[in-house]
């Protein structure tokens, strides 16, 4: 649907790779004007050489004011998506085993990170009367054997700050929803290096998880929550897992 997009301004978060760079690329065949960030520069570089004029880069950890504050100069006072992806794992440490480090870096990616783009587009959209937000959870937001402690945690914050933001300001013109994906080719490794972490979650995933989706797959998914066509669609969490939640 190459203009479903036409005309409209789309953040895009973690947009170097991955389901972030999948999804850039689909919003801009779809012809929106995407805002891309990132923390790995030379990845958006290689965004912005393929999208040409679409797409504009910021790179920066997401999770920093400093680098909200310059993807919301880019917007020219309009938003009227925001794609959360942007989001890190960490080696399935259980709450026994984690380090405050790792911790905090987890939930400032996945958490604080979401919440000060969607505080500050808000205005924006809320200004405009309309808005879509599609954040990116986990099948690890869903129940408790997929991840690490921190991991699950954040994952389980992103569908309570979802379900929050879409009853607040629905009546707003508001609609906020979540993607939880399953297993992903992205080419991020995940891998246990806690002992009991390999003993209690590794062979349940072995039976249990389907084949990894690809990244265009969950973007396809990410347009659609965010197209007009989902305009009933609000504070919903959408499984993208192969089937995974329904075992």
């Amino acid at each position: 649907m190459p203009n479903r997009f036409a005309g409209r301004t789309v953040i895009v978060t973690g947009a170097s790779s991955g389901i972030g760079r999948a999804t850039a690329r689909a919003f801009s065949a779809e012809g929106a004007r995407v805002i891309a960030t990132d923390v790995n520069a030379a990845g958006l570089e290689a965004l912005a050489a393929e999208l040409g004029d679409s797409v504009v880069t910021v790179t920066g950890n997401i999770a920093s004011q400093e680098t909200v504050d310059a993807a919301l100069a880019l917007t020219n006072g309009r938003v009227d998506v925001l794609a959360n992806v942007a989001g890190i794992m960490h080696k399935f440490l259980p709450i026994g085993e984690v380090d405050d480090a790792t911790w905090d870096r987890v939930l400032d990616v996945n958490v604080t990170a979401l919440m000060r783009l969607t505080r500050a587009v808000l205005p924006l959209m809320i200004s405009a009367g309309k808005g879509a937000i599609v954040n990116i959870t986990s099948a690890a937001g869903l129940r408790g054997s997929a991840a690490g402690a921190a991991y699950t945690t954040s994952k389980h914050a992103v569908i309570g700050l979802t379900k929050h933001t879409a009853f607040i300001y629905g009546p707003k013109g508001i609609r906020v929803n979540a993607i939880a994906p399953g297993a992903v080719a992205t080419g991020i490794e995940a891998r246990p290096t806690s002992a009991l972490a390999e003993e209690r979650i590794m062979p349940l995933s072995a039976v249990i998880v389907p084949p990894a989706a690809s990244a265009e797959s969950l973007a396809a998914n990410i347009l659609w929550l965010a197209s007009d066509e989902a305009e009933n669609i609000n504070g919903a969490v959408l499984p993208s897992d192969g089937g995974w939640s329904a075992a």
